[in-house]
């Protein structure tokens, strides 16, 4: 691909596209935001004060009829989408990062990847979370046994939101993929996972609580890894008041901290992650270390989402791996399958082999 800058096609201008990923790509080293796809009016006019290099395009077909002007696609689409333009990008033999979740049934997604692999297609999904500081801070933690045998894993992600917002994001068709289970579940189960690893069992409820909402609101998941250690994961859009955005229990400590990672409220504001001091939690608002009578504060982490993307370019680049296998996403929709299936009989369910 030789030393000019990779060319990226951004598909969406939404939430995803416009706050995560176009800010992304700009501040990444060694990519450039070369074409945005919006048919939205008011969209197309902030990518063009936002990114006035950039070139509009009204329709995805007009990305696979000239695929050698692009290196990577970057799929930022409603939910329902996801599947049928990253196959598309797959099929012009373009490499590909989709939004999560990947698809709306593990069976599209697994389609998905296997003809990526047969096609030799670089195909990555993202889960910028992964790149949270309070993640990345427990995960630290953890692994230098400062709580000693984890036991229990409590992570939430709550909103306050009791009015319903238009939008696919709160329709109610199977092929949206809307709801809390989807949009927030699909981050808060694949963090369990990679800290935790396989999940042998599952239980969830998963509850409409607003008047007239079609998707679910209200969701909880326990998760029983093939370890031993217990995951329950919160979501929810009718938390008025907010828990522990985590809670980590061992033998010998426990970690808690509150408050969503700052990332995302600096890229709404404007902010990029290559400004000075990005990522970076003011000291009253770090995570408590120990036991009830000594706990003490731990540094948070600084967030970087940034490195979701620079391991895209590297991996684009120099044939390393892509930043996040796509068979981990995969894997979190079967578990939000899963999850749908036990609130419907009120069961807990064995996770089968595939």
């Amino acid at each position: 691909m030789g030393d000019a800058p990779l060319r990226v096609g951004l598909l969406g201008y939404g939430v995803a596209g416009r706050v995560f990923h176009a800010p992304l790509i700009a501040a990444t080293p060694g990519l450039r935001l070369t074409a945005v796809v919006t048919g939205n009016t008011e969209r197309r006019e902030q990518v063009r004060r936002e990114h006035p290099d950039t070139r509009l395009l009204d329709d995805a077909g007009q990305l696979w009829a000239d695929p050698d002007a692009l290196d990577l696609v970057v799929v930022a689409t409603p939910n329902r989408q996801h599947v049928p333009q990253a196959g598309a990008a797959v099929a012009a033999g373009l490499p590909v990062v989709v939004d999560k979740p990947l698809a709306a049934t593990a069976a599209e997604g697994r389609a998905l990847v296997d003809e990526a692999q047969r096609r030799g297609v670089p195909l990555t999904v993202f889960q910028n979370r992964r790149w949270d500081g309070d993640f990345l801070t427990a995960r630290r933690l953890i692994e230098a046994g400062e709580l000693g045998r984890v036991t229990r894993f409590e992570s939430r992600f709550e909103r306050w939101r009791p009015a319903i917002k238009p939008g696919w994001r709160e329709s109610g068709t199977a092929d949206e993929a809307g709801g809390v289970l989807y949009d927030l579940g699909a981050h808060l189960i694949d963090q369990a996972v990679q800290l935790f690893g396989p999940v042998e069992r599952v239980y969830a409820e998963v509850d409409r609580r607003r008047p007239g909402a079609r998707v679910d609101d209200d969701a909880f998941v326990a998760l029983t890894h093939t370890g031993g250690v217990r995951s329950h994961l919160w979501m929810s859009a009718v938390a008025a008041q907010l828990g522990p955005r985590l809670r980590v229990l061992g033998d010998r400590a426990a970690y808690r901290t509150y408050g969503l990672d700052v990332q995302e409220a600096a890229l709404r504001d404007g902010g990029r992650p290559d400004a000075p001091g990005w990522g970076e939690v003011d000291p009253d608002r770090y995570g408590q270390l120990g036991a009830e009578g000594e706990l003490r504060p731990v540094p948070t982490e600084p967030g970087r989402y940034q490195d979701f993307y620079a391991l895209v370019a590297t991996a684009l680049r120099d044939g390393a791996p892509m930043p996040v296998d796509p068979r981990d996403a995969v894997t979190t929709v079967e578990l939000i399958e899963l999850a749908h299936r036990s609130a419907q009989i009120g069961a807990v369910l064995p996770v089968e082999p595939v």
